[in-house]
């Protein structure tokens, strides 16, 4: 087994146990942490506490559906099959979770902003509003960027089925 190959396994292992730490940890957000938002939103009003912990869940469920797109990545990198017409499947709903994560965030900002108008005296900062509304631009080029790379997965696939074409093509002719 050569070096980079060692190497390669190692990073796939290291990626593996962070993602499943990531996903323990969002169950947590999900189970625990969101019903106690939920309770410590008591005197807001109710579509204010709703759209909140409706983010929340989402937004998390968004990162496990990446957690586990990436995880079968993984596999198809541990075989050598990820340069396949498969890994595109998983490869879109990445960008889609992107998206929606980044439809989400901005959703975080006109919630943070109506907030202003349902309990006066918690008024949200209007360049707080402008931040948020920064993340979600960041976001959304997170998808674009990962778009791009989902282009280059493309050619990627191409070239290993022209080369293996050729190479049958090859050993054929010898």
């Amino acid at each position: 087994m050569t070096k980079e190959a060692v190497m390669g396994g190692r990073a796939v292992l290291a990626l593996r146990v962070v993602i499943a730490l990531a996903l323990i940890g969002s169950l947590f957000v999900q189970v625990v942490m969101m019903p106690l938002v939920w309770l410590d939103l008591d005197d807001a009003p109710i579509g204010f506490r709703v759209a909140v912990v409706a983010i929340g869940v989402l937004g998390v469920l968004c990162l496990q559906v990446i957690a586990v797109c990436i995880w079968r990545l993984l596999t198809f990198v541990r075989r050598g099959t990820v340069f396949s017409h498969a890994s595109f499947r998983y490869v879109d709903i990445v960008i889609a979770s992107i998206g929606v994560g980044a439809g989400l965030i901005f959703a975080v900002a006109v919630v943070a902003r109506f907030a202003n108008r349902a309990a006066p005296g918690d008024e949200v900062a209007p360049g707080v509003v402008g931040l948020i509304c920064g993340a979600a631009l960041v976001a959304a080029g997170v998808a674009l960027v990962v778009y791009v790379l989902r282009a280059l997965l493309a050619q990627a696939v191409a070239l290993d089925s022209e080369a293996k074409q050729l190479q049958s093509e090859l050993d054929e002719v010898i």
